[in-house]
This record gives structure tokens, C-alpha cells and sequence, in this order.
């Protein structure tokens, strides 16, 4: 029992990063409505920051920096400094990102935080770099206050700083739920996220008094992440970032409402993750849940919390959500078809090598995309766990070819099948859920399959997950072959598969099946009174998106012998969601600009290899998917004044502006399906 205290208490130095960034979520939830995927990544800065600072003095901007002094900056100013960064980034945010899409619908809202989400984390890679600070991740910030001493209570030994980062996320929720109850401008920020022209008939500015609240959050995320990263985790580029998943979780069981709630959720989640990673040790516990066990928590308390909390759990802005990107209803012309496919074709004839190889990525994640589009962009159900399903199936696939010993193509079959099972049970909380809130559910999903299966070397070992070359009919179709990186065969082999799936997908999206997708996506109750079974519409969208998913995840195991799950990351799954939106998130087209664009694909290995900017890909796809959502938004209703704003930079080139100026509506509104008169048909 003593143990448990004492682990329990170890636990509150992650609790309380957990509990300050969920109430800060709450709080900007309270205040504009947004879900901000993006509070983690603006605390990783603050930690970079304060770590220069103390390491060299040295003030790191976006672009270029600031000696701040002779040397290393003493401790406290460089916290307050690193926490004020973090406070500037949340209101960059605001003011570029959120406040022109304060009347977006939830996925352009969902979209621009994870935009903002990877832009920073990327920016973090490429201008800090631990080595060059010389900075001991063990000793990042050693503050007086948050030293090793401990004392003994029941016999369970105590550290005081845990307490001490316990108590100021007490205090941040504390003084956070005041302001929102007890000041006049909290109450007014309130009524503002309701009617914002009320609020500025009575004389308030409601972007002011939000950017009060998103500036507050910014500090505090900063600021506990600071004090707690030299128990937590030290320097590490990604983690912070992802600190955001379980601190969704807390906010959740807040109802987005309750920010003591969350901040309470937080540190119990903290503990309950700490007294789990204590109890694995025990020689009972099972070797398979020896790993990962603590980050799968988080998606339990998302789908607990949402089932019992779902109707309580508000949803902001709905009546002013902005329109949803238009969908062009695909047509199957046999002409259109063959000539996308013929180039390709010669193009693989043409290339060798690593060009090959990158072009042949590049329809493995137009398949990738592909599922993207469909579950988002018809469906309209926002889902993170794209490569998650991919992943499952690869592992799967490595399994069924190296013990079972399953050919060809029914291993690429099972193992996509099992990529649908997994993608049905994700797909139960979007019974209930929607928007934002199931955006929430899926990352979380996606976090606890790459840390509970893929990283668990019980279930995928980090060596001997390899993958026999597919054969048929006695031809082998391996990737490689002597010198070679990658074959003929196995190119036309990938081309094929992704070809035939595509057609079957336009042809799915074309007829009633994509027609009910499109119903579900406009308006659940609408659908749902035309007769339409919304629940196994949904769960029939999750099943073929993870089954097309899977396919892509069956082709990226062939096409490298051997998987690992650096390939499946939720990183990488954010950035096939990022280039997919920025390709069009509703056409298969989009899904193809996706692939070109994606990790490893032609567009990634021509910035590699010819513009040597491979360090700068996932940064270009971050700030590409924020023009297009804030700026060139593909719904044509998003923030007009942004479309002027690119009109009056583009008027001293006449013939460059006409391309963007407005145009009359024609046809049906913005947020209406553009079909062909076929599509009616019947």
C-alpha cells in the first residue's frame, strides 16, 4: 500500500501537466468554442526555449534569435521567459489561425489545429537542437524549489516537488474557474462564445476578451510543462506535443464545462498511469500488457467519458458553424481513367531506383488518402487513426506470412480484414459523438495502438517483424531483386491492386451507398428521418476506410520486408490528414495530390534529393494546410475577409487577381453536394 502512495504521488509531476493543459482546453472551449490540438505543441516550445536560455542565453525566434546576455540566463527568469513564448504562440494562433475560422465547422476547425500542431513541433526540430545547447535532460531546469527532497509519510517516501506541481495545477484551474465566474470581462467571454453581437452592443471587443484567455492558457501550459519536464521526460522533440491526447481525455470528463473537474481528472489520470507502470513490474502481471498499458488509459477515459458524458458534453457554435467543403460526386469515364493510369504506368517503366520506389509510395498513400477521403470528406466523421488501421494490418500481414505462412493475395485480405475489425470498434463512439469530440476519441484510439501494440515488444517485436515476398501462380513478385531496389512486378503489382480499389470506391461514392454518406454527413437527423440506418452508415464508413487503409499498409510492409512502427506514427498519420485537406479532402483527386505529397513520396524525395529541404517537409505541409484552410479554404465560405486580403496583394497583377476574384453563386449553396444530374438518377 505504501508503494502505491508513493507512485501515486510520482504520478501527480505528469498528473499536473495533464490537469493544466485540460483545464486550459476547457477554457478556451468555454471561451470561443475551439478544441485546440495544439496546446501541447505550444508548451514543447516553452520547454526548447527555456533550455536555450539556460543553456546559452540565447532568446530562439522562428527565424533567427536574440543573446539575451553574456551566458546562461539564472532559472527563474528563463521559466518566465519560456512560458511567456508559449502565451505569444497561443496568441499567434489565435490571431491567424482561429479567429478568422471562429465560424468554420468543426473539421476546418479540427484541420487548423492540427495544423498549427505540427507547424510548431516541426519549427522545434529545426531550431533547437539539445546537442549544440549542451543541456542534460535530467537537469533542464533545476529550480530551488523542485529539488529531491522528500519526507516520509505512512511509511511511503514523498518527493515535495511532486506535490508542489500538484498544487500549482490546482492553482492555474483555480484561478482560471474565477475568472470565468467571479470577474466581469470571464463572465462577458462567456456570453460572447454564445452571441458576439450582443456582447458588442454592450461594448465589449469579443476577439479581445478571447485572446485574454488563449494568452493566460499559453502562459500556464508553458509554464507547468517547464517546471514539470525534468521529471517527465527532459528534452524530447515530440512527446509534449502529444501530452495533449490524455489532457483531451480529462477535458472530456469535464464536459469541455468543468475546469476543476478536468484539473482533478488530470491528476488522477497522472497517478492511475503511474501506479499501472509500478504494478507491470509485479512477476503477475501479464508480459503482454507489460508496455503501452498507461497510454492506452487515455482512450478508455475518452470513450467511458464520452458515453456517459456525451449528451451532457456541449457543442459549441453549431447554429454558426461555416459551410462544409463542397463534394464533386465522382464519374466513372473509361477515357478519364485509362489515361492517369497509362501515365503511371510509364512512369514506373521510365524511373528506377529510389525515384521508383518514391513514386510507388506515392500510390500506396493515394490509397492511404483515399480512406481519408472517405470517412472525413464524404462521410464526414473526422478520424486520426488513418495510419493506425495501416499499421494494424502491416503488423498483421507480418504475422500471417512468417508463422501461418499464408500466400498471397489472401494474406493482403485477412490482414486488411483485421485493419476493419479494429476500425469498427474505433468507429463505435461515432454512434454518439461527432465533430470535434470524435476527432478527440480517434487520436486518443491512434496513441493507444501505437503505444499498446506496436511499441509492445509482446505483441510486434522490434526485430523480427519481416514480411515474405508475395508470389502468384509460381512468379515472384518481391520488391527487390539483386541490385535492384525495386522490381517491375511489384511496381504493376501495387498499381494494379490501388487501381482496382480506387474504381470500386468511386464507383461505392457514385451510387446509393456514397449518396447515404453524403445524407449522414449534411444532417444525421435529416438522414435519419429519410430513412437512412445512420449508426450502420457510420460504422460501414469506418469499416471500408480502415479496409482501404489496411490495403496501404499490407503494400508499405511488402514494399520494405520489414516493418517498424516508425512508419505508423501519429505523427505520420497527421501528415497524410494534412496533405490530403490540402489536396481536397472530398475528391479522389485530392487523395491522389496526397500521395505525390506524403512521406516518401515523389514530392518528399524531390525536396530530399533536389531542393534539400528534407528537413523543412513536414514544416511546408503544415503551413501549406494552414493557407488552405485559413486562406484558399476549399468551401468558398470561410473567411471572405481572407480572400480580399489575397485580392488587395495580388492587384498590382491584373491577371493574376481575376483568377481569385469573387464570382456569383451558381447552382446550390456552398455547403450543398455538386452531382452530376446522373447521380439523381433513379
Amino acid at each position: 500500500m505504501n508503494d502505491l502512495l508513493q507512485f501515486a504521488v510520482i504520478g501527480f509531476s505528469t498528473g499536473a501537466v495533464y490537469a493544466v493543459l485540460g483545464a486550459s482546453l476547457v477554457s478556451l472551449h468555454i471561451a470561443t468554442g475551439v478544441v485546440n490540438f495544439a496546446q501541447g505543441s505550444v508548451a514543447l516550445w516553452a520547454v526548447w526555449q527555456t533550455a536555450a536560455l539556460r543553456a546559452n542565453g540565447t532568446l530562439v525566434l522562428p527565424l533567427g534569435s536574440v543573446a539575451l546576455g553574456d551566458g546562461p540566463m539564472s532559472a527563474w527568469p528563463a521559466v518566465l521567459v519560456g512560458a511567456t513564448s508559449g502565451l505569444v504562440w497561443s496568441l499567434a494562433a489565435h490571431l491567424l489561425v482561429f479567429r478568422p475560422l471562429r465560424r468554420a465547422p468543426a473539421l476546418g476547425q479540427v484541420v487548423a489545429s492540427v495544423g498549427v500542431m505540427l507547424f510548431i513541433q516541426a519549427l522545434v526540430t529545426l531550431r533547437f537542437d539539445r546537442d549544440t545547447m549542451g543541456v542534460d535532460p535530467g537537469g533542464l531546469v533545476p529550480l530551488p524549489v523542485l529539488t529531491a527532497q522528500t519526507f516520509t509519510f505512512g511509511g511511503a517516501t514523498i518527493a515535495v516537488g511532486n506535490l508542489l506541481l500538484a498544487g500549482l495545477a490546482v492553482a492555474a484551474a483555480a484561478g482560471l474557474a474565477a475568472y470565468f465566474r467571479f470577474t466581469r470581462t470571464g463572465i462577458a467571454t462567456k456570453a460572447g462564445a454564445e452571441d458576439e453581437q450582443a456582447l458588442r452592443l454592450m461594448g465589449y471587443s469579443p476577439d479581445r476578451l478571447a485572446a485574454v484567455v488563449w494568452g493566460a492558457t499559453g502562459f500556464l501550459s508553458g509554464l507547468t510543462v517547464v517546471l514539470a519536464a525534468p521529471a517527465i521526460g527532459g528534452l524530447d522533440p515530440v512527446s509534449y506535443m502529444l501530452y495533449v491526447v490524455p489532457a483531451l481525455a480529462v477535458a472530456l470528463v469535464g464536459r469541455l464545462s468543468s475546469i476543476g473537474v478536468a484539473c482533478a481528472a488530470g491528476l488522477v489520470l497522472g497517478a492511475l498511469q503511474q501506479i499501472l507502470l509500478f504494478l507491470s513490474t509485479k512477476p503477475w502481471w501479464p508480459s503482454w500488457a507489460s508496455a503501452g498499458v498507461g497510454d492506452a488509459i487515455p482512450f478508455v477515459v475518452v470513450v467511458v467519458a464520452l458515453f456517459l458524458l456525451g449528451r451532457g458534453i456541449p457543442e459549441r457554435g453549431a447554429r454558426e458553424a461555416g459551410a462544409l467543403p463542397p463534394v464533386a460526386v465522382p464519374q466513372l469515364r473509361p477515357l478519364s481513367a485509362a489515361a492517369p493510369l497509362a501515365a503511371t504506368g510509364i512512369a514506373i517503366v521510365l524511373t528506377s531506383g529510389q525515384w521508383r520506389f518514391s513514386l510507388v509510395m506515392s500510390i500506396v498513400l493515394t490509397l492511404v488518402a483515399a480512406s481519408v477521403v472517405l470517412l472525413t470528406g464524404y462521410l464526414g466523421q473526422i478520424s486520426l487513426t488513418t495510419m493506425a488501421f495501416a499499421g494494424a494490418a502491416g503488423f498483421a500481414l507480418s504475422k500471417l506470412t512468417t508463422n501461418a505462412h499464408v500466400p498471397f493475395p489472401l494474406s493482403i485480405l485477412l490482414s486488411a480484414l483485421v485493419a476493419t475489425a479494429l476500425g469498427i470498434v474505433v468507429g463505435v463512439p461515432a454512434l454518439r459523438i461527432r465533430g470535434a469530440q470524435l476527432a478527440v476519441a480517434t487520436i486518443a484510439a491512434a496513441l493507444a495502438i501505437e503505444s499498446f501494440v506496436f511499441n509492445n515488444p509482446s505483441l510486434t517485436p522490434y526485430t523480427g517483424n519481416l514480411i515474405r515476398d508475395p508470389s502468384m501462380l509460381g512468379h515472384s513478385l518481391a520488391v527487390r531483386q539483386g541490385t535492384d531496389v525495386i522490381t517491375l512486378r511489384f511496381s504493376f503489382m501495387v498499381l494494379v491492386m490501388v487501381a482496382v480499389l480506387l474504381i470500386a470506391l468511386a464507383r461505392l461514392l457514385s451510387g446509393a451507398t456514397g449518396r447515404a454518406f453524403l445524407a449522414v454527413r449534411s444532417n444525421e437527423r435529416a438522414a435519419a428521418a429519410a430513412g437512412v440506418n445512420v449508426p450502420a452508415v457510420k460504422l460501414l464508413g469506418f469499416a471500408l476506410a480502415s479496409f482501404l487503409a489496411g490495403v496501404g499498409g499490407c503494400l508499405i510492409g511488402y514494399s520494405r520486408g520489414q516493418l517498424s512502427t516508425a512508419s505508423f506514427t501519429v505523427l505520420v498519420g497527421l501528415t497524410v490528414l494534412a496533405a490530403t485537406y490540402a489536396g481536397g479532402i472530398t475528391r479522389i483527386s485530392g487523395a491522389v495530390v496526397a500521395g505525390l505529397a506524403g512521406p516518401l513520396g515523389v514530392l518528399y524525395l524531390f525536396c530530399t534529393q533536389t531542393l534539400e529541404l528534407g528537413k523543412y517537409y513536414t514544416l511546408i505541409v503544415a503551413a501549406v494546410m494552414l493557407l488552405r484552410v485559413v486562406v484558399f479554404r476549399p468551401d468558398r465560405a470561410l473567411m471572405p475577409q481572407g480572400a480580399a486580403r489575397v485580392r488587395r496583394l495580388l492587384a498590382p497583377f491584373p491577371s493574376i487577381a481575376r483568377r481569385h476574384a469573387p464570382t456569383a453563386p451558381a447552382g446550390p449553396p456552398a455547403d450543398a453536394v455538386h452531382e452530376p444530374e446522373s447521380a439523381h438518377a433513379g
